[in-house]
């Protein structure tokens, strides 16, 4: 095998690499996206700025590298609460287990 295919060999497994990695943040943003606006989340909240409540990058930002976020998350939209983003509250969401889960994750990895 002569070197100019091993190259090319090479970079055609590096560019199919890089596109399975970037396709769950695809997944992930239709994912949140959809799960959003059937929870009504949009309300109060959007992507990329403060409405009501903090946005998802604020959100995923303040819990960066927290190994117990998933879990406060899922809390906090289940039961509401208020006090961590300042004094208007949120209030409790009925979200079955496994979209709060997605959604939550969805979130968390918000860029």
């Amino acid at each position: 095998m002569n070197t100019t295919h091993r190259m090319n060999t090479s970079y055609g497994f590096v560019a199919a690499a890089c596109a399975l990695l970037s396709a769950p943040s695809v997944s992930m943003a239709a994912d949140l996206a959809a799960l959003t606006a059937k929870y009504n989340c949009t309300a109060c909240h959007t992507v990329d700025k403060k409405v009501v409540g903090p946005s998802f990058k604020d959100i995923a930002a303040k819990y960066a590298g927290d190994a117990g976020a998933q879990a406060k998350l899922e809390q906090k939209v289940k039961a509401g609460g208020s006090g961590a983003w300042g004094a208007i509250p949120m209030p409790p969401n009925n979200v079955p287990d496994a979209d709060l889960k997605a959604m939550v994750q969805s979130i968390l990895a918000t860029k």
